[in-house]
Parts: C-alpha cells; structure tokens; sequence
C-alpha cells in the first residue's frame, strides 16, 4: 500500500489532518513532513490573481466556475479549462487555484482580492483546524515592529517576492497524501494553498503548487579557524571519583502487568469494541510510530465491525488497496487497513460484529486496525479488553 488515508478528511465536520502512513509493513510515515513549517500562500490581486516569474494562477472564490474566473481574469473560459483538466461548468471550491493557460496583465495594486481565502474546503469546514498544531509560527515575545518601509517597496498584492512555488500536475493514482510526503510537506499546508474540499481529493490533470518553505529566522556566526568554542578540561586522573552508592534490586521486577503480544487475542463481547478479526498482536500500538495495532490473520479472514455505526469513508491508496473508516457515538472512529472486498457503502449503517471486508491476501496475513478519538490516535488495546 503506498500512501491513502485521504479518507479519515471526511470523517469530521471540521476534518483533519490524519497520519495513517506509520507502519512499517504498508510504509506509511508522514511524520517529518507534518513537523515542517511552510509559509502561508501569498496574497492575490484584486481579481484574484497570483503572478509568478514563470507563470500565474487565478485564486476562486465561493460559488466560483471556471468560467466566471475566466471572465473575471480574461482569458478563455474553455482553455482555462482544458489546461487544468476540468469542465468548464465545474462549480470550484474557495480558495481553489487555477493555471492559467496564458500570461494575463500583471498585478499593479495593493489590494487583495477578498474572494480568495486559503481556507480549505466548504462554508464551516475546516480541514486543518486540528492538525494546526504541528506548526508553531508565534513569534517571539520580544520581537520588535520594524520600521515602515518606504511606499516604492511596499509589497503589491498578486506578486510574491518570496521563491516561485512547484506546479505539481497530478497523476492517475496519486493523493493529496502521496504528494505531500512526495515533497515533505504537511498535507495541511498542500489543502490551504489549494484550496482543496473536504475530503481532501484531487483529480488527475490537476494543477496543484507545492508550499515554500518558512525562511529561516536564526542568524547564524560563524567564526575564524582556531576561534570556535573552547575545549573543555578533561577530568583529572589527580581528583578522586564521587562517592556512589546503589542498592541492589530486593525483588524481581513484577511483570504481571505487561501484556503478552504473541498470546492469542480474541473478541470479547463485554469490551467497549469487538476486535475486528482473532488473532495474535503482531506489532502493538506506539504513540507517533503506529498509531494502531496489527492482528494477524489469515488471507480471505472476515473482518468485523468493531461497534455499532456508519460507514465514514472509504478510499485506496496509490496502489489501489482499500481503506475503510466508521463513525461511532461519543466522536470515535475505527480504521481497518490491509483489507479487501469491502461489503459495506459509503454512509451505510453498521452493527457490532457485521462483516465489512476480508483481510487482504500479504506476507505475513494481518489487519491493521486503528481506534481515534477526533484527530487523535489512541491505544486500542483498552477498548478491546
């Protein structure tokens, strides 16, 4: 499996940005990318255009066609379409970008076009709210204003000074997800340039701009050959040692507690959640590296609902394996990864211990399986026992 979990965007009225790529055996990892900072997409001009060295893209507002942004910009509304592979009709989301075809007049005013936000997604849909943690852009208490520049070298909305983005056009297979850990960027800052819905899709023929990196901040010294820091004083053989004083251990550790993951792990009726298939835990859960479990189980297994609900969402990665997600009371989502033959519908009702899927046939057979709680992964293992 390659990187698709565009699925869990849709699970939440606000979205989120989730990261499902941590296990080794399907190669998910996002973790580095979700900790880079990137700066905040530029300001467009009053029609809502962005111009770049090498070419220029016109920022939708709400209720926007490709046709009223071509009106709007002037250029043709059937080749603005045919060059960013979509009809001309196509209602597009706010803060959507479009390529233009053809250099437009350039930006010559500071004023913004206020349609253009890089908010993603739909009226009250906020797919980044809960990932915003991730960046920390607060600037330091003791920073001080700057001087007003002069009016020549005032910034002019639609004409970034800073680096000229990556155009990405996408490819038959590919997610948001994949081509955000592609450039290791968060898939949060991909969705706010772009202006992507919801459930964070993308279309082949596309044209997505790839966010430029926060400049650095740090001054960095440097000083000259012999100059560096002082080498410390090595300890002296002359001064004696401080006294230490240990104990002994008077007791074998007491290993009731730990849990034994190669032991036999079966469905119990009186836990919270039904696990999704019997089986032995082949990689447990560890906060930020697995955020799940992996129960071993044989190819063609049925693979059960772990509690009553709907279907949330169902998607494939790039190379096509499903991913399958339900909603349940109190704001709890359960994810099952490596499986097929998925016999449920996107917003279909499901009850505890109904078979959704089989496991999908791998070396070794196992189904990955993920309990959150809004954004956040938790430990499955409590709600199993």
């Amino acid at each position: 499996m390659g990187c698709a979990a565009a699925a869990l965007s849709a699970c939440m009225p606000s979205g989120f940005d989730p990261d499902l790529r941590k296990y080794s055996q399907i190669g998910f990892d996002t973790t580095d990318a979700a900790q880079r900072a990137t700066a905040p997409r530029p300001q467009s001009d009053n029609r809502g255009i962005i111009s770049y060295p090498t070419y220029q893209v016109a920022v939708a507002s709400r209720g926007d066609t490709v046709a009223s942004v071509a009106a709007r910009v002037g250029v043709n509304a059937n080749d603005l379409a045919r060059y960013n592979a979509i009809g001309t009709s196509t209602t597009l989301n706010q803060g959507a970008v479009l390529v233009l075809p053809s250099r437009v007049q350039e930006p010559v005013g500071t004023g913004s076009y206020t349609g253009a936000t890089t908010a993603s997604g739909a009226e009250n849909i906020d797919i980044t709210s809960l990932a915003s943690n991730a960046i920390d852009r607060s600037q330091a208490s003791g920073a001080t204003t700057p001087a007003a520049a002069p009016a020549a070298s005032k910034p002019v909305a639609g004409k970034p000074a800073g680096p000229e983005p990556v155009r990405h056009r996408v490819a038959r297979g590919e997610t948001a997800y994949s081509i955000a850990r592609y450039y290791d960027i968060p898939v949060k800052s991909l969705a706010d340039w772009n202006g992507l819905p919801s459930d964070m899709s993308v279309h082949e023929g596309q044209y997505l701009l790839i966010p430029t990196a926060l400049p650095a901040t740090g001054k960095v010294t440097t000083s000259q050959p012999g100059q560096g820091s002082a080498t410390p004083t090595p300890p002296s053989a002359a001064e004696p040692l401080p006294q230490q004083s240990t104990k002994p251990a008077s007791a074998p550790v007491d290993t009731s507690s730990v849990p034994n993951l190669g032991k036999q792990v079966s469905a119990s009726n009186s836990a919270k959640l039904l696990m999704p298939v019997s089986g032995s835990i082949i990689r447990p859960y560890v906060k930020k590296k697995n955020d799940g479990i992996d129960i071993s189980a044989a190819a063609g297994t049925p693979v059960k609902a772990a509690a009553d609900g709907t279907v949330a969402a169902i998607t494939k990665d790039t190379d096509q394996v499903p991913i399958l997600v339900l909603r349940h009371a109190d704001g709890l989502l359960t994810v099952y990864a490596n499986i097929d033959n998925i016999s449920v519908q996107k917003d279909g009702t499901v009850k505890r211990g109904q078979t959704i899927a089989k496991v999908r046939n791998s070396n070794p057979g196992f189904v990955h399986f993920e309990v959150r709680q809004g954004y956040e992964s938790v430990d499955p293992m409590p709600y199993l026992q």
